[in-house]
């Protein structure tokens, strides 16, 4: 018993040994990260793709006249939808990404029932982050249509919304679904979304593209495709968009 003992000690500290003498059998030295220039106040990070900037929408064009300007209005450092002329897109298309995007509902706008600040962020053109006037569920609409829902599919975790008036922000990190040869789906579309500093929307994931409708489903698609600002009647105001690709 003794002698049984004292090998099983032995076995367990040579063991303990072998362990010690290998430590790089879980450090990875592989591929070094890129070193960028993070984000400093209003100054992007440096690797970001900038959506707004030079007091133009150069970067945007109409949805319904393909190629056509957007036709929103820019006053200086933010630009704001005008009604009645439509959806806008951006130029280049983008799959992983991360986005940060600044928007500000009228103070005191008048609309409609359910209308009250509401446009949209669609990646891809497909899936929706709602943006809506919802501070103190002043404007009730059902939850998972209200500001930082994905529309339909998810309310968001907490209402983080600041009055109209206020600019606020959305912090996005959006995975694109994957299809496979068949065009079956390989993997959904997730959403993680921060609002004013807040998580709201926890690593999601879609059961389609975002639709009025009760009814969605995937269907295969590129790749890449543009990001989409939905004009909704309301006039919603924009400012310091940047996107980065994952």
């Amino acid at each position: 018993m003794l002698i049984a003992l004292v090998v099983a000690n032995m076995t367990y500290l040579g063991s303990l040994s072998a362990q010690k003498k290998e430590p790089n059998n879980v450090e990875d030295w592989s591929k070094q990260p890129t070193s960028i220039k993070p984000v400093v106040g209003a100054t992007p990070p440096s690797d970001a793709i900038v959506l707004f900037a030079n007091d133009n929408l150069s970067q945007w064009e109409s949805l319904r006249q393909k190629g056509a300007p957007a036709a929103w209005k820019v006053d200086g450092p933010q630009f704001t939808v005008e009604p009645g002329t439509g959806d806008i897109i951006t130029k280049q298309s983008f799959g992983d990404c991360q986005l940060h995007i600044e928007w500000n509902i009228p103070e005191n706008e008048v609309q409609n029932n359910l209308n009250f600040g509401n446009s949209g962020i669609y990646f891809m053109g497909l899936y929706e982050v709602q943006i809506y006037s919802s501070y103190n569920d002043e404007h009730k609409i059902y939850y998972n249509g209200q500001a930082g829902s994905i529309y339909k599919q998810h309310a968001p975790l907490v209402n983080a919304c600041l009055p109209a008036g206020t600019w606020q922000t959305y912090d996005i990190v959006f995975t694109a679904p994957r299809f496979r040869c068949d065009n079956s789906v390989e993997s959904p579309a997730s959403f993680t979304v921060f609002q004013n500093g807040v998580l709201i929307q926890n690593h999601v994931t879609l059961i389609g593209p975002t639709s009025h409708g009760p009814h969605t489903e995937y269907k295969s698609h590129e790749d890449a495709l543009p990001l989409l600002l939905q004009e909704h009647g309301s006039k919603v105001s924009y400012k310091n968009i940047w996107i980065r690709n994952l």
